[in-house]
């Protein structure tokens, strides 16, 4: 197998450069360093998939580590030419007990908020959107399809993510072919600042406002804005989860509803934000337009 690093340095103000180089110097043609002076991960991954010579483009994060066999059991699968992408397994890297109020198993777990991502031993068609820190897709696809949205993803002075998840839904909403690969394993650090309730409330609700991010536009009914109608809906739903979170007595469940309520508010901030003549497609067509522009 033939295969390149390439470390993007999203205009970063410390040594990645000189680090990177270094590495580029030790193996010629194993490593590329790439500048991004657009501040923003969807830029930069973006920059990545541009330069890219290979036919399958793979990701990771700069807080992970790799089996040795990662790129060969993530790559795999593409071997069969009905598959457009691959998700891997995110363990954690390192052992550790989560606060007694965070479930990381069963239908109220939060582990999706630390970018865990374990289906299981076995591997089969992957029916959701993999974690960005771990999964592969044929450049073809990036092609016939675009890059990440930059609306989306961290960048200064905002943490809402979903640019790895959309992408993947993309794909799905298409008819794409994804797998899930068990054996392509990486382990994510899980910073003890991330164990706290505040850390996870702000992913809830930066969450929700992505989701908004990433609904199609639909028409209107009667003449109203469909996102009116969303509001009401937020609302009611609001009404509900609210006596949920207040009144269950489990810790885990009790959170879990809480969380469920700031991401809520966060779709219903990220709609009254948006000017009613606004409309995701117009966002999409925005960006497909500069993707195309420079490629």
């Amino acid at each position: 197998m033939e295969w390149e690093v390439l470390v993007v340095d999203n205009n970063s103000k410390d040594g990645t450069r000189d680090v990177i180089e270094e590495y580029c110097r030790r193996y010629p043609g194993r490593f590329r360093y790439l500048f991004e002076p657009k501040q923003g991960k969807s830029h930069a991954l973006n920059n990545g998939i541009r330069e890219a010579r290979g036919d399958v483009l793979a990701f990771m994060d700069d807080d992970v580590t790799v089996e040795p066999t990662w790129l060969r059991f993530l790559s795999a699968p593409l071997e069969r030419e009905e598959l457009a992408g691959v998700g891997g397994r995110i363990l954690s890297a390192q052992a550790f007990s989560p606060p007694n109020w965070l479930s990381l198993q069963g239908p109220y777990s939060a582990g999706g908020i630390l970018a865990l991502f374990d289906l299981g031993d076995r591997s089969g068609e992957l029916h959701q959107a993999p974690f960005g820190t771990n999964m592969a897709f044929r450049s073809s696809v990036f092609r016939k399809y675009g890059g990440f949205r930059t609306d989306m993803g961290p960048c200064p002075g905002s943490e809402m993510r979903n640019e790895d998840t959309e992408f993947g839904r993309r794909l799905l909403a298409a008819g794409e072919s994804l797998w899930y690969e068990p054996s392509a394993i990486v382990y994510h650090a899980v910073p003890e600042k991330r164990l706290n309730k505040a850390y996870f409330l702000a992913f809830w609700f930066d969450h929700g406002r992505a989701s908004v991010r990433e609904m199609k536009k639909r028409p209107d009914i009667l003449g109203v804005p469909r996102q009116y109608f969303t509001l009401l809906k937020m609302g009611a739903l609001l009404v509900c989860k609210v006596p949920r979170w207040m009144l269950t007595l489990n810790s885990q469940r009790r959170f879990f509803y809480k969380g469920f309520v700031w991401m809520i508010a966060g779709v219903m901030v990220e709609i009254y934000r948006q000017p009613v003549s606004s409309s995701n497609a117009k966002r999409d067509a925005i960006a497909e337009m500069e993707w195309t522009s420079r490629t």
